[in-house]
């Protein structure tokens, strides 16, 4: 049965998927406003933002080829900062909105492809924990079955056995009031030896 989504919850649920478009579109508004105040065509600006951007994207590829396979989340933090800072230096430095709009589009494109691929590997795996866990849930529900099953097995065996010694008890009990009972009879006939009842006493 689903749960109805609250406001909340709805808003959890959507916020990683518009995350990559607010990411680029902040970096293009705050590109645009240091072009207003004073970066577009200026050389020093653009020195700073393409040197700042290239030293990213080497850090990128150092935890990339770093030991044992490198850091994945380190270089694509990385290489995130280098097209960030690239795409605010050309958002502060270029002369209108055509290529700043153009890098923006490509850069949200980018952002939502490599978040795409995340999404599949955390939408597999939680798939795969779900399967997992069903398929613990069965064997456990399963288990329990056959034990409940064998409990209830032993329980009526054992219900047997104490009825068929009631009713064993209650035949003796009969048979040994009639008159002309002798219990060496049955000895003779190979049943079990019987505990002496001393009649004449009894009487």
């Amino acid at each position: 049965m689903n749960e109805p989504l609250t406001p909340c919850r709805w808003a959890a649920l959507a916020a990683p998927k518009v995350a990559p478009a607010i990411g680029t579109s902040t970096v293009l508004i705050l590109g645009r406003i240091w072009n207003a105040n004073g970066a577009e065509h200026s050389a020093g600006n653009a020195v700073l933002m393409v040197a700042l951007a290239a030293g990213a994207a080497t850090a990128g590829a150092f935890a990339a080829a770093g030991h044992g396979g490198g850091d994945g989340v380190l270089a694509g933090t990385a290489f995130a900062t280098s097209g960030a800072l690239a795409l605010a230096g050309v958002a502060g430095y270029a002369d209108g909105w055509s290529l700043p709009i153009l890098l923006w589009a490509v850069a949200t494109a980018v952002a939502y492809g490599i978040a795409a691929r995340h999404w599949r590997t955390d939408r597999r795996t939680t798939l795969t924990h779900h399967r997992r866990t069903e398929v613990r849930r069965e064997d456990h529900a399963h288990i329990e079955r056959i034990e409940a099953l064998r409990a209830g097995a032993q329980i009526e065996a054992a219900r047997a056995g104490a009825a068929y010694a009631e009713q064993l008890a209650t035949a003796l009990i009969t048979r040994a009031t009639l008159p002309g009972y002798n219990p060496h009879a049955i000895n003779r006939a190979g049943l079990p030896e019987l505990p002496s009842v001393d009649l004449k006493h009894d009487q």
